[in-house]
């Protein structure tokens, strides 16, 4: 390593063994009594330096210095803290500042590991990808001239992305096609949107689907309920399924736009952290429609912002699973200007006072990380509280969900076929087959049998009964493989929502969620 390398990681090092230790100017949280004092962090920095020194001098083989800091030292030095302090190498750390700005520089597509290649899932409408001809299903064989045997999906995507208007060559190998076919693609500004679906779902009844929480998503949901407004919207399902957070700034938009002016939204404060709250500025300007709200166990931090302010409003009824119960705040500090480190400096707070986060004391990081989907979990309910029309709710252990709907799990016979990537791979292949897909095209009995003879030919193990006791789901899915396939991954992602069993569950609350807001209505009116 060169000595300016080093220099660079022996800082960062120190700069967050700091954190940890003094733990008064970052963090909220530390595992000594009291703040170390300037001499007792000095006299650490030297020992991780001394013991540094030994390692490379006498380690039996030759160790990469960076990669042992980066992916060992640094890592595990944040998790004595908590689960969710972190550190991020400049290729993290871009890949981060991508996602929050909703933006790339690359080809425009979802592409993800599948039986020791890289292959595209879908590319992105309107994007350079899409726009060259490439499908679902191809697998990516060069780049640029480069083999991509042996590279994982993150080095295959590095080596996609690059500056705006330069260009890259792509060589894929495609089902059905003897010879690799090669793209010139002209790279762009991707955009990388945070509400994958909006539509409506039913007459007058809206439906949005947000993934993540980044710097376009206000906007974004801005964009959508204005085209609802021009039909008229009578009723929204919100959801947060699988939504992993992001920026508490847009977490607080999202609610704001729901809530009356005025409302607190959320608050956060630690132990070097003066307490903070978050009130909805705008408000709904008077506009109301009953609302629901859909959780699972992998919603978490923003999502459960959302959740937590429109529960303890009584503004929306909240649906599904537990949710994760991750309610620490990260502060990202540049570290140089490359790098940066994530550092928990406050704990959110629901409106009502619950705690949103849920214990990781005596617990190791799998467990804490897979505890919520798992079938015997329950969150805590000790922690009781009150919601504006003073219904009971509970905190630290997420946002537990005012309906229970059980996450539809996949029997072994759905697992097979998603670990055979068989629905994918057939409906690439019919879409080949048939490049002019008819207006509304169902999968008929006569696909749902070429479907069963596909499996017979790539030896995919099933019974009979399997199939037909699955035979729904199979259409069900096999539907949106098509679509994907056929048009893009919008046409796929509505078909999914639509279809799904449990965004009906959804919709038929509605009414449970207008009488919801007619209460709250009176017992305003009572005040």
């Amino acid at each position: 390593m060169n000595p300016e390398k080093r220099r660079l990681l022996l800082t960062l090092t120190a700069a967050i063994l700091c954190c940890s230790l003094l733990g008064g100017v970052f963090g909220s949280r530390v595992v000594v009594a009291s703040a170390a004092s300037e001499g007792e962090v000095a006299d650490s920095i030297k020992r991780f330096t001394d013991v540094l020194a030994v390692v490379e001098r006498n380690y039996a083989d030759q160790i990469d210095s960076e990669t042992a800091i980066f992916s060992g030292v640094i890592p595990n030095l944040l998790h004595t803290l908590d689960p969710h302090s972190q550190f991020f190498d400049p290729d993290s750390f871009r890949q981060l500042r991508d996602e929050q700005k909703g933006q790339y520089a690359g080809v425009g597509m979802q592409i993800a590991p599948r039986n020791g290649n890289t292959v595209v899932v879908a590319p992105f409408p309107k994007t350079p990808a899409y726009k060259a001809g490439l499908r679902p299903g191809d697998v990516i064989a060069e780049v640029n001239g480069e083999a991509m045997d042996g590279l994982n999906v993150g080095e295959v995507a590095s080596r996609l992305r690059g500056p705006a208007g330069t260009q890259v060559k792509i060589g894929v190998v495609r089902r059905g096609v003897d010879d690799m076919l090669n793209f010139e693609v002209t790279r762009a500004s991707i955009p990388y949107p945070s509400i994958s679906s909006s539509f409506f779902i039913k007459p007058g009844i809206g439906f949005i689907r947000i993934d993540r929480f980044n710097e376009t998503t206000g906007k974004e949901l801005d964009k959508a309920l204005a085209d609802f407004r021009k039909e008229g919207l009578n009723g929204l399902v919100l959801d947060l399924r699988k939504n992993r957070g992001g920026l508490l700034s847009e977490g607080v938009y999202v609610s704001d736009k729901f809530l009356e002016r005025g409302k607190t939204i959320v608050s956060h404060y630690g132990r070097s952290s003066p307490e903070r709250k978050y009130k909805a500025k705008r408000g709904n300007g008077g506009e109301v429609f009953p609302m629901v709200v859909m959780v699972d166990c992998d919603s978490a931090s923003a999502s459960e912002i959302v959740a937590g302010a429109l529960q303890d409003h009584d503004r929306a009824l909240i649906v599904g699973t537990p949710t994760f119960g991750k309610g620490l705040v990260q502060t990202v500090y540049p570290m140089g200007k490359t790098a940066g480190l994530a550092l928990t400096t406050a704990r959110y707070y629901t409106p009502s006072g619950r705690l949103i986060q849920r214990s990781y004391d005596d617990v190791s990081l799998w467990k804490y990380y897979s505890d919520p989907c798992s079938d015997k979990y329950e969150p805590r309910t000790d922690e009781v509280k009150l919601t504006d029309q003073g219904r009971r709710v509970y905190g630290g252990g997420g946002i537990t969900p005012d309906v229970r709907i059980a996450e539809t799990k996949l029997n072994e016979f759905q697992v097979t076929l998603w670990r055979s990537y068989s629905l994918q791979t057939f409906a690439q292949e019919y879409t080949l087959q048939h490049p002019k897909l008819e207006p509304n095209w169902e999968p008929t009995d006569v696909v749902l049998e070429e479907f069963r003879q596909f499996l017979y030919r790539e030896k995919v193990e099933f019974s009979e009964a399997d199939f037909s006791e699955n035979a729904d789901y199979v259409k069900r899915t096999l539907k949106r493989e098509v679509y994907v396939s056929a048009y893009d991954l919008h046409e796929g992602e509505y078909v999914k929502h639509t279809l799904d069993p449990d965004v009906q569950k959804a919709l038929d609350l509605l009414p449970e969620a207008k009488e919801l807001l007619e209460s709250s209505g009176r017992l305003i009116a009572r005040q």
